[in-house]
């Protein structure tokens, strides 16, 4: 599964997981569909740091991903079992800085979230999880 956060207007989003979301012949043929995020809050900036993949692969589509410190905060509100098993294995998986992490959550992320103060716990409850699972290695 991709999760899609879209910049077309939603009409098309809606036709593009119509013709690769989940029981579309692209699933059923790869095993691979596309999944609408339905709320995500965005860093302030994270369009200056999208990464294009798979350039040049596709005629009429540029898949673009997000970094791994803006995929970890657009999870931060939702805080659920999954949310935090990905953000220990971006930890793991990517050369993870606590420190950009928490300087582009209070910068760029905190201004626009609707319970600051619920989060910024989460924030700290994240990185304490992230050390303790570094030092288990």
């Amino acid at each position: 599964m991709l999760d899609v956060v879209s910049v077309v207007p939603n009409s098309q989003t809606y036709t593009l997981i119509e013709v690769a979301g989940e029981g579309s012949h692209l699933h059923k043929k790869h095993g691979v569909y596309l999944d609408r995020v339905g709320v995500a809050t965005l860093t302030e900036n994270y369009e200056d740091r999208l990464t294009e993949i798979f350039a040049g692969e596709f005629q009429n589509l540029r898949l673009l991903a997000l970094d791994p410190y803006d995929v970890a905060l657009a999870k931060i509100e939702r805080n659920i079992d999954r949310d935090r098993e990905d953000v220990k294995f971006l930890a793991r998986a990517a050369l993870f800085d606590l420190r950009i992490l928490e300087e582009r959550y209070f910068k760029e992320l905190r201004p626009v979230l609707g319970n600051p103060a619920r989060e910024d716990l989460t924030l700290r409850l994240w990185i304490e999880m992230v050390k303790e699972t570094r030092s288990q290695k």
